[in-house]
């Protein structure tokens, strides 16, 4: 077996969550097997050690984990991207559309540094809502997206298209 086919096996597939219709993909049986939780930190860092860049952005809140996790393993700066109100100092919000209203996420005005280089993590590209949110978020603050690295990428959703031109890579399609 593979070292992405253990991770797969663990993606646990939670029938209609977080509402009718919706197949949710469960990360936390992968969280909690340090086999594939180190599996996806390994692949991701593989992935971009050669690339040159500052800091992780990870989105709340499942980003906050691979996120961190990668930051450290990496000796790269970790830099939260929140939903509003969740931050202590001055932010900066970006709104996104939902399928029903709209939501924020926040980052800190301070968070980096002008010309800083990010790589944006999170646990899963579906719409591409949050993560080009985010993309505009570090923009905002001075920083270049160098990519964005995702453990699950629901490929018959436009995600990817999304964040043009910025390259997106996922461990896992579906």
């Amino acid at each position: 077996m593979s070292a992405i086919d253990l991770v797969k096996q663990r993606v646990r597939d939670v029938p209609d969550f977080p509402k009718p219709g919706i197949m949710f993909k469960d990360i936390t049986p992968v969280l909690a097997d340090p086999s594939a939780f180190n599996i996806c930190l390994d692949l991701m860092a593989e992935r971009y050690d050669t690339s040159s860049f500052d800091a992780i952005v990870g989105i709340e809140s499942r980003g906050f984990i691979f996120g961190a996790a990668l930051a450290s393993r990496m000796r790269k700066a970790f830099v939260p991207a929140r939903k509003p109100g969740k931050l202590p100092a001055a932010t900066h919000r970006v709104e996104y559309a939902l399928e029903y209203g709209k939501d924020a996420i926040e980052i800190h005005r301070d968070a980096l540094k002008k010309g800083e280089r990010v790589l944006i993590v999170d646990d899963l590209l579906a719409t591409g809502g949050t993560a080009a949110a985010t993309i505009e978020l570090v923009k905002k603050v001075g920083g270049e997206v160098i990519g964005a690295a995702f453990v699950i990428e629901l490929t018959f959703l436009p995600g990817r298209e999304r964040l043009k031109p910025v390259d997106a890579f996922a461990l896992i399609q579906y």
